[in-house]
């Protein structure tokens, strides 16, 4: 079983993501043992205080970085991989037993700072999602390569 937090700047809004949530932390429960940290995304005027922005809540993210864990960035630079890849990605990292965290940062991005922190840098997709999307689509993707894993019928 997978020990998994998911550190995101910003909060649901929108109902509809959160039901979308608590159903796939539902299902996750069989395959991964899983936290969702929600940190608040730093308000910003103009796009003149977006690199300021960005350290700030990469500031706000490391310190909630054990030193042990395995951290991935989603970024949309990242390396993309499939539902079978990113199932043998999740197996592999998650085989070395150390605390999986995958950070997702606020509409802004992430600062550069985090990079350098984290193992991976991964992408859901060549699309660009409002990082809300993006939260729901990874506990998918997590859910989808629990039974990818476990040879379930969910995906063929």
């Amino acid at each position: 079983m997978f020990k998994i937090k998911i550190i995101c700047l910003g909060k649901f809004k929108e109902q509809a993501f959160k039901d979308l949530e608590k159903e796939y932390l539902k299902r996750l429960k069989a395959y991964a043992k899983i936290e969702v940290i929600e940190l608040s995304e730093v308000p910003y005027r103009d796009n003149d205080d977006i690199e300021k922005v960005k350290l700030a809540e990469a500031e706000t993210v490391e310190k909630r970085l054990p030193k042990d864990a395995i951290v991935v960035l989603l970024e949309e630079k990242g390396q993309s991989r499939d539902s079978k890849e990113f199932a043998k990605f999740l197996d592999r990292i998650g085989s070395l037993g150390q605390e999986i965290i995958f950070v997702i940062g606020s509409g802004v991005g992430l600062h550069e700072s985090l990079r350098g922190r984290s193992n991976y840098q991964i992408s859901l997709s060549p699309l660009t999602f409002p990082h809300n999307f993006a939260r729901v689509l990874l506990e998918e993707q997590l859910y989808r390569a629990g039974t990818i894993l476990a040879g379930k019928e969910y995906h063929k």
